[in-house]
């Protein structure tokens, strides 16, 4: 069972970093996973370690440290993901403001430039 699971991790390792290589996911995003990966790797192929962990954290069950610290890391996960996602929402209102003033400003000048219907119709002197 510890083959398959390291098996796994290293699996989920290369698959950050292929997605890394791709430019399917942003360097930022990847040092994240890869930190938590190289974690799980060390606490699957160091077994003893949790339980020395825990018992320095006061934990009873060294697997409820573990449900507490991937608790804690999704937590902070879902804040950093939303706070992107609000600079993300502020730059596209920015953008889009900014394209709405541009097309007004091309709108008018092209109405200043290009002569009328009327203006371009010349008398009949017949």
């Amino acid at each position: 069972m510890l083959i398959a699971i390291t098996a796994l991790t290293v699996l989920f390792i290369v698959a950050v970093v292929t997605m890394l290589l791709r430019r399917q996911l942003q360097e930022k995003y990847a040092v994240l996973w890869i930190v938590i990966g190289v974690a799980m790797l060390i606490l699957e192929l160091v077994p003893g370690l949790l339980g020395w962990l825990s018992s320095i954290a006061g934990v009873q069950v060294p697997s409820n440290l573990l449900f507490a610290m991937g608790i804690a890391m999704l937590l902070g996960v879902c804040l950093h993901l939303s706070w992107e996602l609000s600079r993300a929402e502020d730059e596209i209102r920015r953008v889009a403001e900014e394209v709405t003033l541009l097309r007004a400003e091309f709108e008018h000048r092209t109405e200043v430039v290009a002569p009328t219907d009327d203006a371009e119709a010349e008398p009949d002197d017949e």
